[in-house]
């Protein structure tokens, strides 16, 4: 694939990942997808950085290492208190390379003054190169990742001359209401495939499988941001 004008690559790695299948969470036990989720890739950016002005759009990501699973035995806590045994099946020893870009959010006009697509692609660069500015995981919290700057396509890869493998309809993203401007939560399903190790994702807006999972009413209105007061456009870092 070609990198976009304002995109960005980077790899990011970890000793476990927990790409929860929704499946399987109503039992109180947590099984890993085989590969990562674009909600997922899309939070992991939004970590290394982030502002309200634009949207992450992930591109494709590439599976380097073998995919591996491993079960522990967890005693999550109980919301009617103590605790219970649970199992969770995690993959291990995960590494990923990521392609992705960055699109102005046309429901925040607030912040059109803030548009300045050559200021934050520099940053987003930076950010990666630093590390990310906040906490980086896999998923999961307790899947501590980290992430370094790369270049898409590069190293050699587990599956590269793997084939095609279909891991069928996969949970895609969550459409929310500060990026449709629709007074609703919404979750994307798509059917997800590898080709020689590659997952090229749909576009958002492309996916026809939706399902809407919580109203807000029509009196609902998102967080809205003014400069200076909880917002600044200034340049930092």
């Amino acid at each position: 694939m070609k990198l976009k004008r304002n995109g960005v690559e980077f790899k990011v790695y970890g000793r476990y990942a927990l790409f929860s299948d929704p499946i399987t969470r109503p039992g109180g036990e947590k099984f890993s997808y085989q590969v990562p989720t674009y909600q997922a890739l899309k939070g992991i950016l939004e970590s290394v950085y982030w502002k309200p002005t634009f949207i992450w759009h992930i591109d494709a990501v590439r599976v380097i290492k073998r995919i591996q699973t491993e079960s522990r035995g967890i005693r999550p806590v109980k919301m009617s208190g103590g605790n219970d045994l649970a199992y969770y099946t995690y993959l291990r020893d995960v590494e990923y390379q990521v392609m992705a870009h960055f699109e102005w959010n046309p429901y925040r006009p607030e912040l059109f003054h803030d548009q300045d697509e050559h200021k934050h692609h520099n940053i987003a660069k930076r950010a990666i190169k630093q590390g990310g500015r906040r906490d980086i995981f896999l998923g999961t919290r307790e899947c501590q990742a980290y992430v370094e700057p790369c270049v898409f396509g590069e190293d050699k890869g587990f599956y590269d001359d793997y084939g095609c493998l279909d891991f069928g309809l996969m949970f895609h993203g969550f459409d929310y209401p500060d990026e449709t401007a629709k007074n609703e939560l919404a979750v994307r399903i798509w059917r997800q495939s590898m080709d020689n190790g590659v997952i090229v994702f749909d576009s958002s807006a492309d996916i026809q499988l939706r399902r809407v999972v919580r109203e807000y009413g029509d009196k609902y209105e998102f967080k809205r941001f003014e400069e200076g007061v909880n917002f600044t456009s200034e340049l930092v870092w």
